[in-house]
């Protein structure tokens, strides 16, 4: 083992400036859900093995698992929708559906690190629990579209499809049920290996090469919404499953459109499979096209999998927010708060006599609500407390010398342009206030190539 001190691969240091960003980011979340009415729930970071074996399909295999010091076998959380599922089980008698809850925390996989890809990962679930509506899909669009539009993104594209429309997709091409799941497997790599990848691994799976050819034809269909519906309507005409599907996305898009979604963020994408086995409706995610990182989120309908835990079938729609992911892309697009520091000034320390003062001012002031720091040596030269200040990025120095002391005033100086001016005591707290809300105002990605802008007030 390597002497040298470092943390396990594909489990991330975040220092402040990394979670500055990263708070911004689960307060704007919960913000958006909670308007929504969903409700908070927290689950362990360890379930029993049993709980996630059999649930998660073909990426099982990247579950941690051990014995704990009793013997038992444990494993750590994978996702945030089996506990959830587990959750309802256990509860439901002390639950009332539908119900809406969301959940924010770490989750495991033991996979290869790569871009956007980590083994300790953070995630932002909402779930409606209880209802098999189409609404409760297009809720779940309409706060994934204002939780990113809130983030500041303005190019996503959130993708939807079913799972029986893929269905369909096999069964009119002439396959059974059994090969449908190397349909599934081989589309759901489309991203990563492209059309002709696809047609390899169709074949490979014994699918015929005409049969290949017409798979390949509808899961690359594009349009807008209702142009790519009526079209898959015609082509799997005579498959009642996947006509229902059809008319389940229909119902989705129209709701959605009533609650204010844009028609250009959706669109319907055949090709749009999701690796884990438990969904069993609309599935869906979004994702940007400059920086490529795959989805930003996923999620669709399971409407089976909390009955494996409850013995009795409860319809359920949800998606999880990759907060690693909208970390990652927000940093390299300089998205979210324009500044990497908490505190918007720095109160100095003129001399010791003047010290009390000085502290006396800075606890005003976050009494007033304002996020202050001090400097801590009295007998430290002012021009080094400013220099600590700057290089730490505090927009503020406010100074308070016998003069200022005299006049009721406080020098407050803007650290980056230098400039400086003298405030009235009484009048600071308002003063930083303005200046805190600019410190705030996130910067958001355009469409042009992912560039970002600054707003200011």
């Amino acid at each position: 083992m390597s002497s040298r001190v470092q943390n396990i691969r594909g489990m991330r240091d975040h220092l402040p400036s990394a979670m500055i960003l990263r708070q911004y980011i689960v307060n704007t979340l919960t913000s958006v859900f909670e308007r929504y009415g969903f409700e908070p729930l927290q689950t362990p970071i360890i379930e029993y093995a049993e709980t996630l074996d059999g649930k998660i399909g073909d990426d099982e295999k990247l579950i941690y698992r051990f014995e704990d010091h009793g013997g038992r076998k444990v494993a750590l959380r994978f996702d945030q929708t089996v506990p959830l599922a587990r959750v309802v089980a256990q509860y439901q008698g002390q639950l009332l559906f539908p119900w809406r809850r969301y959940a924010i925390g770490q989750s495991y996989r033991g996979e290869r690190p790569g871009r956007g890809r980590y083994r300790e990962l953070w995630q932002a679930d909402i779930d409606i629990i209880g209802s098999s509506s189409p609404m409760a899909d297009a809720e779940i669009l309409a706060v994934l579209t204002d939780a990113l539009t809130a983030l500041g993104f303005t190019g996503f594209t959130t993708l939807i499809s079913h799972r029986q429309v893929l269905g369909g997709i096999a069964r009119v091409s002439g396959l059974d049920e059994a090969a449908a799941g190397n349909v599934y497997r081989a589309i759901d790599k489309l991203d990563k290996i492209g059309i002709d990848g696809v047609r390899n691994e169709l074949l490979q799976s014994g699918v015929a090469a005409d049969a290949a050819e017409r798979i390949l034809a509808m899961i690359d269909l594009q349009g807008g919404a209702d142009e790519v519906l009526d079209e898959l309507a015609q082509r799997l005409q005579g498959d009642d499953r996947a006509q229902q599907a059809i008319n389940n996305l229909r119902a989705i898009i129209g709701y959605a459109r009533a609650m204010g979604v844009p028609e250009e963020r959706v669109v319907i994408a055949p090709r749009l499979a999701r690796g884990l086995s438990y969904y069993t409706g609309a599935v869906f995610e979004s994702v940007v096209q400059n920086p490529p990182m795959g989805s930003l989120l996923g999620g669709g309908r399971y409407d089976e999998l909390i009955g494996m835990f409850a013995g009795r079938s409860i319809p359920t729609v949800g998606l999880a927010f990759g907060i690693e992911r909208l970390h990652d892309i927000m940093e390299e697009l300089g998205m979210g708060p324009a500044s990497g520091t908490i505190a918007v000034a720095l109160v100095t320390l003129f001399n010791p006599e003047m010290a009390a003062e000085s502290l006396r001012l800075a606890q005003a002031l976050r009494r007033a609500g304002l996020m202050i720091e001090t400097a801590l040596d009295p007998a430290e030269k002012l021009g080094r407390q400013l220099q600590y200040a700057d290089r730490r990025g505090i927009p503020y120095a406010l100074v308070l010398g016998p003069d200022e002391l005299a006049r009721g005033e406080v020098v407050v100086k803007h650290l980056r342009s230098g400039e400086q001016r003298s405030v009235v005591r009484s009048a600071v707290a308002g003063a930083l206030h303005e200046a805190a809300e600019a410190q705030r105002a996130p910067r958001t990605a355009n469409e042009q190539g992912g560039m970002h802008e600054r707003h200011t007030p």
